[in-house]
């Protein structure tokens, strides 16, 4: 044993002695670090800056839609809550990120274009974002072209045009979101073909993960920022399941590999993004925990899970409606504007205009303003009490009751009597016993339409009810349109009948609520809240906040009236028109969002021929003709698919949205066919031109080509940044299109 002991001693000696050699050996070596830096890279980040930052800050005054963004921003530097229906979030809460890290404390009044900034709002910082990521694109454009497999020389061209493009450098050095939506647009199909380029030899090691992650990452942000951004994503996704459905069909893969392929996939592109996006709305929500001028948009638990507003009215409320509570009612159907259940002592014309005769009963409508006549009794028919019992009687689904208009104790009622403005339907009153043959008809049954069952009591702001009328099964309902004069322009209230079915338009909901004490009428009116029973707005989950809060910026359509620089997707092909973004209040400077025509006509050139090339060498190839060898043919078709696609997605679906269009909206599409122009050209010269002559003339060409593009960027480079006033003659011989609006002052 002590032999053993001894070897074993020896043996650990032997290999502490040899790892203490290979240390001093490897401290003998100095450490070496090597990096691969692209030098191209480099000097095109270092002139997209340079073109993008310079003079940011000027003009230091509102410029063009700076006054819609600028809002938002307040609203998040207050924490008090908005809803636009432009986009989800995410845009948003970058550029308030710039206002957050330069200090801005959301005071001031953006109300006008043009107007001064004041010292406290800092301009440079508000608009860093959006020029960083207008700068990025040059340096992006090269990547994805060498990713495409294509020369340096394209990429270096590709690089170029995006530099020297007007449009995208007035619009990335603004308080806009479109460069930072062309950034992502961009950054996601880099990210997808680096991860396509590794798949072919280093699938599952670090930089594969990293770039298959970032693609998804990138696409979510993309939708964040505008739904526009939605069209990418699909397709990216639609380009990943052609590569996937070739992954399936490789024999060489287990099918245990290609089950690992798919998978992470499926993860990178599919879950992460759906998590980012849901990750936006949780920041957003968070951010903004005050109330504000857009709440009446949104449901009154939403409401009520702010901080003041509705949350301060309904604080203290009861919970449970009971008979003999006092209640106003919402409708949930929010359109064409928000408004409550409402009653006033003015009765129905005898005759309307058209002829037809009324009840002459009490008014009943919707109004869209707090007011003390939207309060109501529930009331147990059986019983003349108009106070809460105690204890008080919850009302349960299914239950009969009466509602007492509040001010002037009529019953709501309904009856075969035609509707003001909705002849297919009943009138709604308040009645008046004119002791004629009309009865009142002033029974309810309730209906609890979000319930959990069929024993389930009606709760203050969470559940949603229906009325459904004991005589006639009509259905109180809001029709949303306006009465005339003698309904004071208020919103008509009628009863559908069931068999016209369900519809939002027929669901309301207790907004405040007091248990009644008192039954005398004027005491009534003066009636407090009684004191907290629950904390109604912890009742509603973050899901439940995000999917009304999707809904509503999904469904809600603002005034989008005619504005004098809107215009058609056929006109921003051709560039015949223009945003005049800011003039100068003393002198004739002035920033247009303007491109530049030689690089516009050229990329619809370069995809047009992109196109008819693309046509011939598929029918040629049906012949069995191969014009191109088969990876020069593959990397053809992964360009056209990538740049003729993302041009396509991005400009085709405007011709379907009944929305105000500008030029702006073009520039994601635009973006996608100026990186397949140099792909164009580098194709012609490579297998178009036949002879070394034809090369070098064709080259020659290329120079002249961009060198008037450079002399266009230059001419219109006073009205991109908007630093150097012009005579009126030289901004006369600016207007190389009758259709560009120009601004010249009179002097």
């Amino acid at each position: 044993v002590d032999e053993l002991i001894l070897m074993r001693e020896e043996q650990l000696g032997i290999l502490l002695s040899l790892l203490f050699y290979k240390m001093l050996g490897f401290l003998r070596h100095p450490l070496v670090v090597t990096a691969d830096i692209n030098l191209n890279v480099v000097a095109l980040t270092g002139v997209g800056l340079l073109s993008r930052l310079w003079r940011l800050t000027y003009p230091r005054a509102v410029v063009f839609d700076e006054v819609y963004y600028g809002q938002y921003i307040s609203f998040y530097m207050k924490r008090i809550f908005f809803l636009d229906d432009s986009g989800p979030p995410f845009g948003h809460m970058l550029l308030a990120l710039g206002g957050y890290l330069g200090g801005f404390d959301g005071n001031f009044l953006w109300n006008r274009i043009g107007a001064e900034y004041s010292s406290n709002v800092p301009v440079w910082s508000l608009r860093l974002l959006p020029a960083l990521a207008g700068a990025f694109l040059v340096p992006m454009a090269y990547q994805i072209v060498l990713e495409l497999n294509f020369s340096h020389c394209a990429a270096m061209g590709a690089a170029l045009l995006v530099l020297i493009e007007n449009a995208l450098i007035t619009q990335s050095r603004l308080i806009l979101l479109e460069s930072v939506l062309i950034f992502f647009n961009l950054l996601s199909v880099l990210s997808y073909l680096k991860f396509s380029n590794l798949q072919k030899h280093s699938p599952f090691s670090p930089s594969w993960w990293f770039w298959l992650m970032l693609t998804g990452v990138a696409c979510s942000c993309a939708v964040g920022i505008k739904y526009m951004g939605v069209f990418t994503y699909l397709l990216v996704l639609s380009i990943a399941a052609v590569h996937a459905w070739h992954l399936i069909g490789d024999q060489t893969l287990s099918n245990v590999c290609v089950f690992c392929h798919l998978l992470a996939r499926t993860v990178a592109l599919l879950i992460i993004p759906i998590l980012t996006y849901l990750l936006f709305f949780y920041v957003h929500l968070i951010l903004l925990y005050r109330s504000g001028p857009h709440d009446q948009i949104m449901s009154s638990a939403f409401q009520a899970s702010l901080e003041g507003g509705l949350a301060r009215i309904t604080r203290g409320q009861p919970l449970e409606v009971a008979y003999g509570s006092q209640v106003t009612l919402r409708s949930v159907f929010g359109k064409p504007m928000p408004c409550w259940l409402h009653s006033h002592q003015n009765t129905y014309p005898m005759i309307y205009e058209n002829g037809r005769g009324s009840s002459h009963q009490q008014q009943v409508t919707c109004y869209p303003f707090k007011d003390v006549n939207n309060w109501w009794i529930v009331k147990d028919p059986g019983r003349h009490q108009l106070v809460v019992g105690n204890p008080p009687r919850p009302i349960r689904h299914g239950d009969i009751v009466q509602l007492v208009h509040g001010m002037t104790t009529r019953l709501l009622n309904t009856h075969d009597v035609a509707a003001p403005l909705s002849p297919h339907s009943q009138e709604v009153s308040c009645y008046i016993d004119y002791n004629i043959s009309m009865p009142a008809q002033n029974l309810w049954r309730l209906e609890i339409v979000n319930r959990e069952s069929d024993t389930d009591v009606w709760k203050t702001i969470m559940s949603e009810v229906r009325f459904v009328h004991v005589n006639t099964s009509a259905i109180l309902k809001l029709s949303g349109a306006h009465l005339p004069d003698w309904g004071f322009r208020q919103l008509e209230v009628v009863g559908e009948k069931l068999s016209r079915g369900f519809h939002e338009s027929m669901v309301w909901n207790v907004e405040e609520h007091r248990y009644g004490k008192s039954q005398e009428q004027k005491e009534r009116e003066l009636e407090l809240h009684s004191p907290t029973q629950v904390d109604i707005s912890r009742n509603l989950s973050f899901m439940a906040r995000f999917s009304e809060l999707q809904w509503r910026m999904l469904t809600l359509r603002t005034d989008d009236s005619e504005h004098k620089y809107s215009s058609t997707p056929l006109e921003w092909v051709t560039l015949d028109t223009n945003i005049a973004y800011w003039l100068h209040p003393r002198t004739s400077a002035q920033i247009h969002l303007l491109g530049n025509i030689t690089i516009w006509a050229s990329a619809s050139l370069a995809m047009v021929t992109y196109a008819l090339l693309f046509f011939w060498y598929l029918l040629r190839r049906r012949r069995s003709i191969r014009d191109l060898p088969e990876d020069c043919w593959l990397r053809w078709v992964l360009a056209g698919a990538l740049c003729c696609g993302g041009w396509a997605v991005n400009y085709l679906p405007f011709f379907m949205m009944e929305k105000t269009l500008f030029l702006y909206h073009y520039l994601p599409a635009l973006t996608f066919q100026i990186i397949l122009l140099p792909v164009v050209l580098q194709h012609v010269n490579d297998h178009l031109c036949r002879s070394q002559l034809q090369r070098s003339v064709f080259s020659a060409l290329v120079v002249a080509w961009y060198s008037s593009a450079c002399h266009v960027f230059n001419t219109l480079r006073p009205l991109t940044y908007g630093d150097t006033p012009l005579s009126p003659s030289e901004l006369r011989a600016l207007r190389w299109r009758d259709s560009w609006d120009i601004l010249i002052r009179k002097y």
